[in-house]
This record gives structure tokens, sequence and C-alpha cells, in this order.
């Protein structure tokens, strides 16, 4: 439940039984009913039913009337959000008695076994497929692969929708009358440049004719040589016999008309390229006397949940080949698969595409610093910027590194702009190369001027954005939405003139209604105070010196990007949980559910297993069971 400046009765609820569950001694963890009959039961009654019982309990939560029965199944995705809000320390407020770190971790440990308890018995569920088009980048890649030149269709596309943060989510990613016009304009156009290209340089195309028919040929029979390999790339399966009777027939009825060969072909493509098959990535359902059976991928629906994952295009002739055979099931030649797959220069998508929607970089298209306070910025450095950032997330998958690289590294890649801007010298030309850095001011991405351009005001750095940020792609602790009619920091030159940033937030946030969020998000950013709103190294803000020194809640005290990066270091599993779940995320298309909680995880413990390598994470997620199985949605009639 997020708090959206009403208290809810789920709210309240969520916060009622978050502080009585809290505070438990170190209390060896219990799984479901034990759990609830000898720990979490015996202190509802004895520290909350006061307040939360009788007639008109707090919150209207009537503690008093659970019973013996352990309530995890009939309200779990309620447990699910408790537990979150107690590792996030949002519960119990700060008014109320704090729990140890230790106790703290005992009751979350306690409640995370119950419900992974509960999981194993009642929700190994890989959930529906769902049925999600192409986004931009996939069709125009897909495209590419398919004939073999480089056009560029997806123009006059509209923009994708995001949820989730990424664009290709299945929810969001609706046909709309509009885009349909657009792929018929786009497979008209691929058509036209396939049968104009083939004629002119057969070359250029692989030489798609690989028949023409004479006098008194059979047109069908040479329609569907060549057909049947563009449609079974374009489909990502094999391309079932009527479906390519039906491709033919439009060869057959340009004959009658007295159409060539040559337009009967370019019709039947234009088809292909408006297919179902082709636009989305269909997973079907075969029937099943169980609509809810949970059955694997099939191999081919594998090869391509694969591609779209690591290089966002279909799958290549080794992988379709390996479906073909029924062989990607097999756990050897998957994981060969995945690092043959990660070797490959199209595994550059996963930066290009996951990375920069995970860590916001579209941002960088429209922030607009003032020109008259931050002359240096421009476009170069705009790029550079966001280069630096893409190839050192490349870097990392690429070498196998940790994933805690990504936090803390001593070294990165820069080229003579963003070296400059840096301060960093030795570095000459436009070719970004690896620098390796003496200092801890750089390296990792909190450090990055991409990173820090984006949580910044067009005026003004802030480190209520910078905190916000790391707690919600870091951390994956996202704060609640701030209260309705909460005013602006002011801006005013003599307020600004009077105080330093730092202390001027520190006034403002002293309001009882922001300082439960802002003491978790704005020490976080004012660890990140010496660079300013461009990423550029400063000792002082205007003509007051920085203050750079934060502590958190818990007691967690930092000072500086050192600092900072150290203290995000000893919450490495928040960091691997929030990055595992949003590369689960990004990979199935969907958002994660309370099903998949157990399969996540499974992903981290084996990502701590193995030092926290790169190539883990990705190979788990491939081998979950939302990501290669499926539950089936049609019965048979």
């Amino acid at each position: 439940m997020r708090f959206n400046g009403t208290i809810t009765s789920a709210h309240n609820q969520l916060f009622a039984i978050s502080l009585c569950a809290i505070i438990f001694a170190n209390a060896i963890p219990l799984h479901g009913e034990d759990a609830w009959t000898d720990q979490i039961r015996p202190f509802l009654h004895k520290h909350c039913t006061d307040c939360h019982g009788g007639d008109g309990p707090e919150a209207e939560l009537d503690l008093a009337v659970y019973g013996k029965k352990n309530p995890f199944p009939a309200s779990r995705e309620t447990w699910v959000s408790v537990l979150k809000m107690l590792q996030r320390g949002h519960m119990p407020p700060e008014e109320a008695s704090q729990p140890s770190a230790d106790e703290r971790q005992a009751v979350t440990k306690t409640l995370s076994d119950a419900l992974l308890s509960l999981d194993g018995i009642r929700y190994q569920d890989p959930g529906h497929v769902t049925l999600r088009r192409l986004n931009r980048t996939e069709y125009q890649n897909v495209i590419v692969d398919l004939f073999g030149f480089d056009i560029n269709p997806t123009q006059d596309f509209p923009a994708d929708d995001t949820g989730y943060g990424f664009d290709n989510i299945g929810d969001v990613l609706s046909l709309s009358p509009v885009l349909f016009e657009k792929y018929l304009a786009a497979a008209e156009k691929i058509a036209d440049k396939v049968i104009a290209d083939t004629e002119d340089d057969p070359k250029k195309t692989g030489n798609l004719l690989v028949c023409t028919p004479g006098a008194g040929d059979d047109w069908k029979l040479c329609a569907r040589r060549i057909l049947e390999p563009i449609a079974q790339r374009a489909f990502r399966r094999p391309v079932r016999d009527d479906e390519l009777n039906r491709l033919s027939e439009f060869v057959v009825r340009a004959q009658s008309e007295g159409e060539s060969f040559e337009r009967g072909i370019q019709i039947a493509i234009q088809a292909i390229l408006i297919s179902p098959n082709f636009l989305f990535h269909v997973v079907q359902d075969p029937p099943t006397e169980n609509a809810d059976a949970i059955v694997p991928l099939s191999n081919f629906e594998l090869a391509s949940r694969l591609s779209f994952f690591l290089w966002s295009r279909g799958p290549d002739d080794e992988l379709f080949d390996l479906a073909e055979q029924g062989k990607l099931h097999d756990e050897n030649i998957l994981a060969e698969q995945v690092r043959r797959m990660l070797a490959h220069d199209h595994a550059s998508s996963l930066a290009k595409n996951f990375a920069s929607q995970w860590l916001q970089l579209a941002r960088l298209d429209t922030i607009a610093p003032d020109p008259d306070l931050y002359p240096d910025f421009d476009e170069e450095l705009r790029h550079a910027s966001r280069e630096e950032t893409e190839q050192f997330f490349t870097s990392v998958l690429r070498e196998d590194r940790s994933l805690l690289t990504l936090l803390d590294a001593d070294f990165s890649f820069l080229n003579e702009r963003l070296a400059r801007h840096y301060g960093i010298t030795g570095v000459s030309g436009s070719k970004f190369r690896r620098v390796r850095f003496e200092n801890g001011r750089r390296g990792g991405l909190v450090g990055q001027a991409s990173i820090l351009a984006i949580t910044s005001n067009p005026t003004r750095t802030s480190p209520v954005k910078r905190g916000k940020w790391i707690l919600e792609e870091i951390l994956g602790t996202p704060p609640l939405p701030p209260p309705p009619d909460v005013e602006d920091l002011s801006e005013n030159a003599e307020e600004v003139a009077s105080a330093s940033l730092r202390v001027r937030l520190e006034k403002h946030r002293s309001q009882e209604l922001c300082a439960s969020c802002h003491r978790n998000m704005d020490p976080l950013g004012f660890a990140l105070e010496n660079y300013n709103a461009i990423g550029a190294w400063r000792e002082q803000d205007g003509k007051f010196p920085i203050n750079a020194a934060g502590t958190l809640p818990d007691g967690t005290f930092f000072d500086g990007p050192v600092g900072l990066k150290a203290a995000l270091l000893e919450r490495k599993r928040d960091f691997v949980q929030c990055l595992a779940e949003k590369m689960l995320t990004y990979a199935l298309g969907r958002g994660v559910e309370y099903y998949d909680r157990s399969a996540l995880e499974g992903i981290v413990a084996a990502i701590e297993e193995d030092d926290y390598r790169m190539s883990r994470l990705v190979l788990e997620i491939i081998r979950s069971v939302p990501f290669q199985m499926k539950r089936q949605q049609q019965r048979s009639s």
C-alpha cells in the first residue's frame, strides 16, 4: 500500500500489523503455523490489543479477534507488503520505539521464511504469459535480421508506453488503430525495398528469390520455396502448411490478375509483416483438460524469450536449430548458449535497452541545465555521459565481473570531453577508453555524470532526487509518494543567498509531514553534494562549504561519495535483490508478482553463492520457473 495523503484503512492495517510484528526478540525463525502461533499471535495479544481491540479499535483493526489459525494463506499479499515495509525500515514509525538491527533482521527472516514456505506449497506458479507486441527496438532489429539491410521504418511510429520502468511490458504495449496504420505503411515500404534490392543486387538481401517460375511453371510451388524461410524467421518458429498455403495464394492471385511474380511475393511479404505471429510475442496454449496446467514453454518459445531478453531480437540460426532439435531445455546446452550470447556483440542490447531504462538514462535527452549557471554543458557532454554508463555496464557484463562493481569500481570509460569534465588529464580524442581512477571520487554508478545530471534540477543539485533515485533503483526501497499540498523548497534569491542548500533543505524537512520520508532520502543525496548539477566536482555550494556527511535512521553514518558507496555495499543484498527483480521484469515483459517471490529468492541466493557474478544473475533468471514455464489458459472443447 502506498500513502497518498489519505490514511486508508488498508494502510492502517499494514501500519498496525507492522508495528506489532517488528519488535520480536531474537527468536529462532519459524515457518507457517509455528511462526504464527508461537511468535506472532502471542506478541500481538501482549503488545497490540490494548489499542487494536475491543470497541472502536485503532485504525479500525481489531487484532483481538485473531484466532489460532495461520492467517498467511488467506491474506498473503498483505503479509508481503508488511514484510517489505519492515525490510525498508518504514515501520515502526519514527516516534515509536525502534527495534535493534538484530531484532529487525530476526523478524523479517521469520516472516520471509514463513512466506517462502507458503510459496513452496501453493505458489510455484509462472503466471499466464501476457501477449505483447514487439516494441520499436525489437521490430527494427528483426527487420534488419530478416532482410539484411538497415532501414528504419519505426521513426514514424508513436513512442512505446512503459510499465514498471520498461518499454517491453505486455500490459502497456497495445496496438492502436494509428499504430496499425503505421505497420501497414512500414510493411509496404519494406516489401518494396526487398523486391527492388533483390532485382538490383541479390547480395543485398541474400538472394531471397531463390527461384523464378518460367512459362508454364507452377507459381505456387516456387512461392512456397521463397516464402517459407522468410515466414519461419519472422514467426520465430516452423511455418505450418496451412499458413504457407495462405501466403502463397497471394502470389497465385497476383498471377490471375495479370501481375508479375515479384509483385505477388511483395504482397505476401507485406502479409507476413502485419501478421500477429510477427508483430507479437506469441506463446501458444495447446488444448488441455486442465486450464491451469503448468507446462514448459516450447523450445521455439524459449528460444525467442531468450533472444529477445539478451539481444532484443529474434533467435539466430544456432538457437533456431537447437530449438528444432528439442535441445534448449537441456540445462547444459542452455547454459552454453547463454555464455555464447553474452559474448556476442548483440549483448550490448542489455546495456542500451535494459540498463539504460533501469537507470532512467532517457532523462538525459530532455534535461536542460541553466546555460548561465552551467555553460560547460553541451550536446557532446550529454552524449558522452550516456556512453560512459552504457560502456561501463557492458564491461561488467562482458568481463563477468561482480555485480557489486556497479556500486564501486576503480575504473570507467571516458573520452577527452568527459575526462576534462571530471578533471582527469591524459585522455585525448573522441574515442572512449578504459580509465583507472586514483581516488574514490569516481567509479560506480553514483559517481557518473549521467546519473548526477538526471537527478538534478536545471539550476541546482537535488539531494532529494538523488536520494530517491538511490532508494528506487539501487536499494529497491522506493519512498512513499509525497502528500498533497506540500510546498516546494523556496528558490527566492534572498533565501538562496542566506544559507547552503543543505541547511535550507533541513529546515524545509523539519515539518512532520515531510520528515518521515526525507530522513531516508536526504542523507543519501547529501553524500553526493560534492558533485554539481551536471556531475562536476566542487568543494563549495556557492559561498558555502559542502557538508557531505549523513546518517540514516538505523544509525549508519557516511561522509561523501566514498562513504556512501561503502554504506551501499553493506546493503549488497538489497541491491542484488533490486537488480534481480528489475532484470526479471525486463526478461518476462511483465511485472514481478507475489507468486514470483520464491523464484526471486532462489535467484538472489544463487548469485550470493557465486561471488555476485553478472553471468549468474542472467543464467538464474533464464533457469527460473517464470522464465521457462507457462500456465495454460485454454480448455479443450
